[in-house]
């Protein structure tokens, strides 16, 4: 484990944990994940508690992505209609964003948490797409203690090997990210198709 984050934890604890998921869950890149498996990596070692670790995360993820939601609902769609286009993002594209999250929202929701890149701004994603708080909130906390309690066993688990740790979880949550674009991509092109035959 690098210097810097057992210094971090040596100073901060429980702290550490809290803020890298909850700024990581808000829509900020911060490496959460990271801070989360060095959290249960040091109660394997008996520094801090697994158990706590794992509580901490739970309610800093939700919270982050609670956060996120509303920053994404109160100003998400308007960035996305006035400057998306820089980035692809057309009227259209948002039309089929927003037929995916009526027939996908609370599936992506869960599944967003275990992928790199996207548990950064799913959450945004949920509210700019005008999901239901309520059906937000129930899905994201599931989401949350699942991915909390995954990530936290894995770096209880393999402690001992702080390198191919962040090598298995990074390269695990890439292969999702290029899974789930890849299905999004079809998912458009098929639209497009039965739009225009």
């Amino acid at each position: 484990m690098p210097a810097w984050l057992l210094d971090l934890f040596a100073r901060y604890g429980y702290f550490v944990v809290f803020g890298g998921v909850f700024l990581e869950n808000t829509g900020l890149p911060v490496p959460g994940e990271t801070a989360l498996l060095a959290g249960a990596a040091l109660a394997h070692y008996g520094q801090l508690s697994l158990t706590r670790v794992i509580l901490t995360a739970i309610a800093a993820a939700i919270l982050g992505d609670n956060l996120g939601f509303f920053i994404g609902r109160r100003g998400g769609r308007r960035i996305a209609e006035r400057h998306g286009w820089r980035v692809g993002l057309t009227a259209e594209r948002l039309v089929d964003f927003d037929r995916f999250f009526q027939q996908h929202g609370p599936k992506t929701v869960v599944a967003a948490r275990f992928i790199t890149g996207l548990r950064v701004v799913g959450a945004v994603l949920a509210g700019g797409s005008g999901m239901a708080w309520p059906t937000f909130l129930f899905y994201n906390a599931t989401g949350a203690i699942l991915w909390c309690t995954v990530i936290a066993s894995a770096g209880y688990s393999l402690a001992y090997s702080w390198a191919t740790l962040e090598r298995w979880i990074g390269r695990t949550g890439l292969i999702a990210l290029a899974v789930v674009a890849a299905v999004g991509l079809i998912g458009i092109v098929r639209a497009r198709r039965n739009r225009h035959p």
